[in-house]
């Protein structure tokens, strides 16, 4: 069954720090924090529109929710909490900090319904905490998944690739930490420079440097794959394409793009067959043929065909044929050469 989500923004509602990359209101859209009452509006306009059968939940976003007093927490919950108890909705999660989790807050949002809390973490590098003004270290993000994950909520990770003072090694220490606390799920949102924002001033005097698209798009890569192996899935790379982020005043620098998602899977779709090629006694130049699902056909090509013409352009193939399958799983292929066919699949990528 295909999740609907109803999103209710919070911007900026509870934050007791000022992240040198957050401006909620630019990112979401929204310059005012809804009302309890705004929140049944929203939720009962968006049930309407339902005529499917969906998992539909309710999710709060922009805000550190679990900072706010725990009256005003519920009575915003109350709205959802009613809805999951009459059936009308399957879930309701949350975002917050990693510093506003306590075992008392955690109990009072599951008596209230609530089922997933995601984490802001952005990095488990304490250097690179410190830069971002975020105003808790590392241990921190482990204690409060510790705690969620003893009152038997789903928790997530969101974290940040490309913050000041992170490099590769300090990415790939994030990861292996973030896989050790074991979170269901995590959201990977590369650091764009925000209007607005301490980082947007910082770049102004050149003392930042966001990472390119390319750069973003390969450690997003990394991490996907490493945590996907790890039995962790990766819900969403990049931020979510909008009207706002779309505005050249709201997103100043940085690998902003409306589909960064697929260009990450196309990317690891390159190292899959990259890899193939090179691992294998191709004689050259020779023709390949790619079996696979019929919705990855746009992500194997790459942009404007940049994977298949940099594959031919790379390793002297004549031609590479594509045919859709929907035999194949999603994120599978089948390659064929010299009258031999070989699963692939992206744990086979062994450079990572």
């Amino acid at each position: 069954m295909k999740h609907y989500i109803i999103p209710i923004f919070i911007p900026h509602l509870g934050c007791q720090h000022q992240c040198i990359f957050c401006n909620q209101q630019k990112i979401t859209g929204k310059l005012t924090p809804v009302t309890a009452m705004q929140v049944g509006a929203i939720i009962n306009e968006r049930l309407a529109a339902i005529n499917q059968k969906r998992h539909i939940e309710v999710a709060f976003y922009g805000g550190s929710f679990t900072s706010l007093p725990e009256g005003i927490q519920n009575d915003l919950l109350a709205p959802a909490t009613e809805c999951l108890r009459s059936g009308r909705i399957h879930a309701i999660r949350l975002s917050t900090r990693p510093d506003c989790i306590n075992a008392q807050t955690v109990n009072n949002l599951s008596k209230q319904g609530v089922t997933i809390v995601e984490l802001g973490v952005q990095s488990l590098d304490d250097n690179v905490l410190v830069r971002a003004a975020r105003g808790h270290n590392s241990q921190v993000v482990a204690e409060a998944v510790t705690i969620l994950k003893k009152t038997g909520l789903r928790c997530g990770l969101q974290l940040m690739p490309g913050l000041p003072g992170e490099d590769w090694i300090s990415l790939i220490r994030t990861v292996q930490q973030s896989v050790k606390l074991r979170p269901d799920f995590v959201r990977i949102y590369p650091t764009v420079v925000i209007a607005g924002t301490a980082l947007a001033e910082s770049y102004r005097q050149g003392a930042y440097h966001p990472l390119s698209l390319t750069q973003a798009v390969v450690r997003s890569a990394y991490m996907k794959i490493v945590f996907q192996r790890q039995g962790i899935d990766v819900i969403r790379t990049g931020l979510q394409a909008s009207e706002e982020l779309d505005s050249k005043e709201t997103v100043i620098a940085g690998p902003y793009h409306p589909a960064f998602g697929e260009l990450v899977d196309s990317h690891i779709f390159y190292l899959m067959l990259a890899g193939f090629i090179e691992k294998n006694p191709i004689r050259f130049p020779t023709n390949l043929i790619i079996r696979h699902h019929p919705q990855d056909c746009s992500k194997i090509r790459g942009q404007y065909n940049s994977n298949i013409n940099s594959l031919k352009r790379c390793y002297r193939l004549l031609r590479v044929s594509l045919y859709a399958d929907a035999t194949i799983k999603k994120g599978n292929l089948v390659v064929g050469y010299g009258g031999q066919a070989y699963l692939m699949n992206k744990n086979m990528i062994s450079s990572i």
